[in-house]
């Protein structure tokens, strides 16, 4: 998996993003404009400088990507928090 960054927003393919929050692809990018998916991006500083972190959440489950300022994914969290 890689994320891809243009202007300086990143993107998730609908595939890779299903598959960790258990969701169709095809229906990743309706949740995303529904709000049923949330997002969230940050950006590195101090001794994180260059890495990035997007963190996903829907229906009761987080997904944490922690990548490189390319786009490699570094680390995969998913969790479950019981959250609706």
């Amino acid at each position: 998996m890689k994320v891809t960054t243009e202007n300086g927003t990143p993107t998730v393919d609908a595939h890779d993003l299903g598959a960790l929050l258990d969701l169709p692809p095809d229906r990743v990018q309706a949740g995303m404009r529904s709000s049923a998916i949330t997002s969230r991006f940050e950006t590195g500083v101090d001794e994180d400088a260059g890495r990035m972190r997007l963190t996903f959440r829907y229906n009761g489950k987080r997904v944490r990507l922690t990548c490189t300022g390319d786009g490699e994914v570094l680390s995969t969290v998913r969790v479950t928090t019981g959250d609706r």
